[in-house]
């Protein structure tokens, strides 16, 4: 990733970037490193998040930070509709398996394909999501999957590990400053169970 922002910095236009975001504290540290390189869209698409009222809650605090934090810099946000039927067919089968399973895998490509055919269909120059920040995230298995994916949709993927390099505690640092909703699972109904005690 390092190599690639170094060889956009000196393009004379910045490109465009669809950035799928699964809630503000994952936003934050992501927006700080790149908005100065890229034009940036916010692609909000997470069908796993449960129940309906936590969507909406992480939703409208990333909304939230957007606007404080985003003053001068234009992130756009793209918000599609929620459809959890969409992550129960691509998680059937695998209700029993753990956090960081290839359920978790097949969550990662569900919410990833959706950015890369809204990418190219929108004609971005790029596309990446914000998840391989969370030191719980398999940020091997999401680069491997965008790779792949930009192969299919024709469309760069900005390879990433967000949290090295202190990205995860600049994250807590951010979230901390603008007080920032933190969630204490991963989203789906199964991450509760998984993470959360009794």
């Amino acid at each position: 990733m390092e190599e690639e922002l170094q060889k956009i910095k000196v393009l004379p236009n910045k490109p465009s970037l669809l950035l799928h975001a699964c809630c503000a504290p994952c936003s934050s540290y992501v927006l700080e490193l790149l908005r100065d390189i890229f034009d940036i869209t916010i692609y909000f698409y997470n069908p796993n998040i449960y129940p309906e009222k936590e969507y909406f809650r992480r939703l409208n605090e990333l909304k939230s930070f957007l606007s404080e934090f985003d003053k001068g810099s234009e992130v756009k946000l793209i918000e599609e509709n929620y459809t959890p039927m969409e992550f129960a067919a691509c998680s059937s089968g695998m209700e029993e398996e753990t956090e960081g399973s290839k359920r978790c895998f097949s969550c990662y490509e569900l919410r990833m394909s959706k950015t890369a055919q809204k990418a190219s269909e929108e004609k971005f120059d790029y596309f990446c999501t914000t998840l391989s920040i969370s030191p719980h995230k398999n940020a091997e298995k999401i680069n491997e999957i965008g790779r792949e994916l930009s192969k299919i949709y024709n469309v760069k993927f900005l390879y990433s590990n967000f949290k090295k390099k202190n990205g995860f505690i600049r994250s807590l640092e951010i979230s901390k400053d603008f007080d920032l909703y933190r969630q204490e699972y991963c989203g789906c109904e199964y991450s509760i169970r998984d993470i959360l005690p009794e």
